[in-house]
């Protein structure tokens, strides 16, 4: 049975400060919550009408229907919502191929850009610090269990930029096309906010401005969706490689 003080506590982590200052985090679903477990993220709390996780009876709460909807952000609720530690944050690999994004504000486009990182073997995403938090429950269940795939930094990404050895590309409208380039192993691939692309103050750092071309014959779209786009981009520097 939920006490008022556990609802308290999961309600309020809808909300990024009470995030970071209880260092927890939700997820919903007995696929997701199974990701987690399988993972090197910490258990904190489980709160289920039934299904059995095999988890230590102590970690677990006993719910019902009507509980569940109490403290799930779903329109409907799955069958049970656990509560993680948020980890300490690890270092960077830049050895490999990196994905930065530039204050990226839709939490779904950032939940899909997690699940192409891992699906593309992207160790490494880092973000601007005005870049929507990757524990936020929409983020999570956008992510599809990929959130524990693929390590998650948020930074100063201008100084990060600037103090890197790797080869910085970013996503333009009028950046050469990515189809005829060689694309390397290694790098920085900068993304940039739904509605305003790359900022100038990043565009400054890029060294390679990159573009997909537009093949309709009206070319009247004014861009692609920046999870979309990703995906392409991805694409393109996984292409004949393994």
């Amino acid at each position: 049975m939920l006490t008022k003080s556990q609802i308290k506590l999961i309600t309020s982590l809808a909300q990024k400060k009470n995030r970071t200052k209880e260092g927890l985090f939700v997820v919903e679903g007995i696929k997701g919550i199974g990701e987690f477990l399988n993972s090197s993220f910490e258990l904190f709390k489980l709160y289920t009408n039934g299904t059995d996780f095999g988890v230590a009876s102590e970690q677990v709460v006993s719910v019902s229907e009507q509980e569940l909807k109490k403290i799930s952000a779903l329109k409907t609720p799955n069958t049970a919502l656990a509560l993680f530690r948020i980890p300490e944050s690890k270092s960077i690999k830049e050895d490999g191929l990196i994905v930065a994004l530039d204050d990226l504000r839709d939490p779904g486009n950032l939940g899909t850009i997690i699940r192409l990182c891992d699906w593309f073997g992207i160790s490494d995403l880092v973000c601007s610090s005005a870049t929507v938090d990757c524990y936020n429950s929409k983020v999570v269940q956008a992510t599809m269990g990929s959130l524990t795939r693929v390590n998650i930094t948020y930074l100063d990404l201008t100084s990060f930029l600037k103090s890197t050895q790797s080869e910085v590309f970013g996503t333009f409208m009028d950046g050469d096309n990515v189809y005829n380039q060689n694309l390397p192993d290694k790098g920085i691939l900068v993304m940039g906010n739904e509605a305003n692309g790359i900022s100038s103050e990043i565009e400054e750092i890029v060294q390679t401005k990159l573009s997909i071309p537009r093949y309709g014959n009206l070319q009247a779209t004014e861009s692609l969706n920046v999870a979309t786009a990703t995906a392409i981009f991805l694409s393109e520097f996984r292409r004949g490689k393994q």
